[in-house]
């Protein structure tokens, strides 16, 4: 068995920390994959809220997750910019949240135009710290074969590098020999 890829890596790393019951959030819904993994993690008493600007993520993710789930499930939906977490969620959720996961980039097989930008991405990752629980996570799986994408993953990792040492612990997880620009993961940890 190999390495995981920077995905699994990712949703190993959720696993860990999300249980029954708790609160999650899905910054970039995409497809769903994550939101399905959230979803799941939190169970009936738990809660998810998933972001995204296009309404055609939106449809993807909910079909997946009324697929596998059913339309009794524990996903709250919100089309818009997970810049703007903090006014979108219920203010009881700051210092509760077990994860925040967030997927750059654009939606395969649509615009490749509409991407994530660093501005709103750093004002997500402003608002995901004040919402994490001691013990949560923030994942962040960043690109940087695309337009902009470069300036992006600089802009987070510069971010990440800031926050302080005896609040957060923050890993980078990323494949250095591989070709075409592959993704990368860093981890950002709510200690104190």
């Amino acid at each position: 068995m190999g390495l995981a890829s920077v995905l699994e890596f990712a949703r190993h790393v959720v696993e860990t920390k999300v249980k029954a019951g708790d609160l999650a959030i899905d910054a970039t819904v995409g497809q769903g994959h994550d939101t399905l993994l959230l979803a799941e993690l939190v169970g009936d008493d738990g809660k998810v809220f998933g972001f995204d600007i296009q309404e055609a993520a939106i449809a993807i993710a909910r079909d997946r997750i009324h697929a596998k789930l059913g339309s009794n499930h524990s996903v709250n939906w919100v089309h818009g910019s997970h810049e703007f977490m903090l006014q979108d969620l219920p203010a009881e959720w700051q210092g509760q949240v077990s994860a925040v996961m967030f997927n750059l980039g654009y939606l395969p097989g649509y615009d490749h135009k509409i991407t994530t930008n660093y501005k709103s991405t750093l004002a997500g990752l402003d608002a995901a710290v004040q919402l994490l629980q001691t013990g949560g996570v923030i994942t962040i799986v960043a690109y940087t074969g695309h337009e902009g994408a470069q300036e992006e993953a600089d802009a987070i990792e510069k971010w990440a590098a800031q926050l302080p040492q005896k609040q957060f612990n923050v890993l980078t997880y990323k494949f250095i020999n591989q070709a075409n620009h592959p993704p990368y993961l860093l981890v950002v940890e709510k200690r104190t």
